[in-house]
């Protein structure tokens, strides 16, 4: 169950045209978190060239992952890890369009070079701290970006933690 908890936030961050779900300027609902500090959770989406992800080989590709996961296990050990997804490729992807009718398209219906391949949720003092452990993902991954956002938790959710025992292969981005 979540906590309340005072989190520091820039003023623009705190406007209530973007942050409808805060039950009052700066107040989040968070994870409980063993540490006397206040710290915020940072969701670092992860944007590459889809193609040439595709086209690495799987040697390739499991040796990027095992560069990743020296990155995770840091964040774990020092109990800063949430959440980690690797997102299958866009043809896999489908569109719900917010028209009237909604209309439901395959494809994610995005037109940029990258697209989001994956995202991690990691808990940071502040930005800078944030930026830290997306360079560190950088250094194993190089290419395409990392997009740095704030987390306003709505719902801690209810899934089981051992759902990456249902899910076959890596699931990191």
């Amino acid at each position: 169950m979540g906590v309340e908890c005072q989190a520091t936030l820039p003023v623009a961050a705190i406007d209530a045209k973007y942050f409808r779900s805060l039950s009052a300027p700066g107040i989040l609902t968070r994870l409980p978190i063993k540490r006397d500090l206040l710290h915020m959770l940072y969701a670092i989406l992860c944007y590459h060239d889809e193609d040439t992800v595709g086209s690495w080989s799987k040697e390739h590709d499991a040796a990027v992952m095992k560069k990743l996961a020296v990155v995770q296990d840091k964040l774990t050990k020092q109990g800063r890890l949430g959440p980690v997804a690797r997102l299958l490729p866009t043809t896999a992807a489908t569109t719900l369009r917010k028209e009237n009718p909604p209309v439901v398209i395959d494809g994610p219906f995005a037109e940029t070079k990258e697209q989001l391949l994956g995202f991690y949720v990691v808990d940071c003092k502040n930005l800078d701290e944030a930026l830290d452990v997306a360079r560190d993902l950088a250094a194993a991954n190089p290419g395409g970006a990392y997009e740095i956002r704030p987390v306003g938790m709505m719902t801690q959710g209810n899934i089981a933690g051992n759902i990456s025992a249902n899910i076959s292969g890596s699931v990191s981005a």
